[in-house]
């Protein structure tokens, strides 16, 4: 965060004019399109978006300036390269929310005086503030911030950018605002930085590096949707406060539309779904966090695995297994133990014979035993590229409050491979990680694929393992690996492990949300740690390098993500149940079992519904279950000796011969389509 501030200080500090620096009469903005326009020096983002357009004034936010986001009102004092911030820009709904998060407070200031406030950020759909009131929200309140909200947007406030001295800044949260939070954020996290940002709109002042609105008005719908408890800087020993969620949008039809959405979302829920298809639970009995897979489920899992097993062996990885505990001490010799010792499981202590004391963890990462595989035997120049693959289960004791079914978990198996390389090899490696997860996610059905190069932070180099210079290596190999496989990606500083660089791939589902699955992660350091070796072609020992790669992920986030991409309508591979016969009466019952029966021997599963209802309630319930294939046969059926297919979402498709129906589904079924 200290890092945070200073580049944005130093952001603001290039837009302005040294002190001895002659100004320009006139300054040249080059615009997206690539034309240049020339304005008067000290002209905004406002007048430029003026000369455009009345309409794209209305619409702008905010101002890039060589690639570096800033408020819309300030001084422009140089040549420079600028676009216009919108709310359909990359930049605009962050900048939009984080705006209307100070909006919010400044309504419950207004509303509940006294109220103090804690974080507010933008988040992937909306914002939220963490609230510290004597006052316990409930959901008529949020009606009456919501109203505020709007109160305080059609007063058209200019919200307003004011820099200072770091010690003013505590003084004035201390003496003006009466501020306790931020003057421990200032005192604290920011103890190191000299001057900050403060963001003042009527009578309310935020601490925050910005850029923000240029105005309240800019919000013109707002929608409240939660309130939940946090603690003050996610420390549960910390004081308790009231965490109220909320989106703000530029109109009321984009409000209605993102209704809607969430609509669908709930509708999709892959909790809910879960349930009514049968495909896992949740039991308190268990434990929370710890999913359990039913039949069905298990059966999607296994398909999963089966795929990602076929596409390994074609390509060289080797199956091993181990473990869901170990030693203690492999963990504080990988790094993993003091790593991710705040979501760890307590180690189980073991006292033998003798009364010796030994540690063990509930495995929380795979890789460390796969080191030891490696380092097992002797390994030459000739042995690499070596590629172990494991489905592993690991376990995290995650916060109860951030639990979330699958996709948040407290025990889930990773797709987990390590592949042992020279370093020649590795960029050559790289890319074929990044096949084998764009073939993954493109046979799955997610199209729309973001890549981000997660990046080590230069400022806070003891975070990390290894030398700066073993980083700037494994970072040149990854973007080299990335720039050659043509991926369109953006960088993530600061988002790297503490052993390396990663390629994280973020899809978006079918409502457009964004979730982050597969990664390729390149480690030079724990091959030190481990002291991996093999024997050159000079016959001296060289250390390998060390690729961690995982196309799902985790099992349980992939099908829990996949579960609300598809809303359960998974494809015929992948349904649990591929075939429903439904015979429309007594009397061809007999057929039916035949037909239920040759479609069993073929491989397909089906099920067979000899119940005596009527035919309409019988694909009724077909359709509610989401089975792919609904084979109807009434007496035509049965003389002709052929089945009616009708599928599910579609309907009618024809009548087909028994083998030929068999050939249809089977063909389907091995395409992966």
């Amino acid at each position: 965060m200290e890092r945070a501030w200073a580049l944005a200080m130093k952001r603001n500090d290039r837009k302005k004019m040294s002190d001895n620096q002659e100004p320009l009469a006139v300054i040249a903005l080059t615009l997206p399109d690539g034309s240049v326009k020339t304005f008067p020096t000290g002209s905004t983002g406002n007048d430029v978006a003026l000369s455009i357009g009345r309409k794209l004034a209305q619409d702008a936010l905010a101002l890039k300036v060589d690639g570096v986001a800033i408020d819309l009102n300030t001084h422009l004092t140089a040549d420079a390269a600028i676009e216009i911030i919108t709310f359909s820009s990359p930049d605009g709904p962050n900048i939009f929310w984080h705006s209307s998060s100070h909006l919010m407070a400044q309504a419950i200031e207004e509303l509940y005086p006294g109220s103090k406030f804690g974080a507010g950020p933008s988040i992937e759909q909306g914002f939220y503030y963490d609230v510290a009131s004597e006052h316990r929200f409930r959901e008529e309140d949020l009606r009456k911030i919501e109203e505020r909200m709007l109160e305080i947007s059609k007063r058209d406030i200019q919200i307003r950018r004011e820099e200072m001295n770091r010690i003013d800044a505590i003084e004035f949260f201390k003496s003006v605002r009466n501020d306790p939070y931020k003057v421990e954020i200032l005192e604290d996290t920011l103890k190191s930085v000299e001057r900050v940002s403060l963001y003042h709109q009527d009578g309310f002042t935020d601490l925050c590096i910005g850029p923000h609105l240029p105005s309240t008005s800019k919000v013109k719908a707002v929608l409240l949707t939660n309130i939940s408890s946090s603690y003050w800087r996610g420390d549960s020993a910390r004081e308790n406060m009231q965490r109220i969620y909320g989106i703000t949008l530029p109109s009321e039809k984009l409000l209605k539309e993102h209704v809607a959405r969430l609509e669908e979302a709930k509708r999709r829920d892959h909790r809910k779904l879960g349930a009514e298809l049968e495909l896992f639970m949740l039991s308190p009995e268990v434990g929370s966090g710890l999913p359990i897979w039913l039949p069905k489920g298990a059966i999607i899992r296994n398909e999963l695995e089966a795929f990602l097993k076929e596409e390994q062996r074609k390509r060289g990885y080797l199956p091993v297994y181990t473990p869901h505990i170990g030693n203690i001490e492999l963990y504080k010799r990988s790094g993993h133990y003091p790593y991710y010792s705040d979501s760890q499981f307590p180690p189980l202590t073991y006292h033998d014979e003798e009364g010796k004391q030994e540690q063990y963890l509930l495995k929380p990462m795979n890789c460390p035993h796969h080191h030891l595989i490696y380092s097992s035997k002797m390994r030459s120049y000739r042995d690499l590229p070596l590629r172990l693959t494991e489905f592993g289960t690991v376990y995290r004791h995650e916060q109860s409050g951030e639990l979330n079914g699958l996709v948040r978990a407290r025990g889930f198996t990773q797709d987990d491979s390590h592949i042992y390389c020279r370093p020649d090899q590795l960029v050559d490696e790289i890319c074929s990680a990044i096949e084998l997860t764009q073939f993954v996610f493109g046979t799955l059905g997610f199209s729309e694929v973001q890549t981000r190069l997660s990046m080590h932070d230069p400022e806070n180099q003891a975070k990390y393992g290894g030398t700066a210079e073993v980083w700037e290596q494994a970072e040149k190999d990854v973007k080299e690996a990335a720039d050659r496989m043509g991926i369109d990606y953006f960088i993530g500083v600061g988002e790297a492990s503490f052993y390396g660089p990663k390629i994280d791939f973020i899809v978006r589902d079918a409502l457009g949300r964004k979730w982050q699955l597969g990664t390729v992660q390149v480690d030079y350091v724990m091959p030190e740690r481990f002291d991996l070796t093999y024997t050159g072609s000079d016959g001296q020992k060289h250390r390998p390098v060390v690729i961690h790669r995982a196309p799902f992920g985790s099992m349980e986030r992939f099908i829990g993500v996949l579960i609300e991409h598809t809303a359960g309508n998974f494809p015929l591979w992948l349904a649990p149940v591929q075939a429903v016969v439904l015979p429309i009466a007594e009397d061809v019952h007999d057929y039916a079992k035949s037909v239920h029966q040759a479609l069993l021997e073929a491989g397909i599963r089906a099920e067979l519904d000899t119940r005596s209802e009527k035919i309409g309630k019988k694909i009724r319930d077909a359709e509610i279950s989401k089975i792919p294939c609904m084979i109807v046969i009434g007496q035509k059926e049965q003389e002709s000796g052929e089945v009616s297919l009708r599928r599910h979402r579609i309907g009618d498709e024809g009548r087909f011969s028994v083998s030929g129906l068999i050939d249809k589904l089977k063909q389907e079924i091995t395409g992966r389509t």
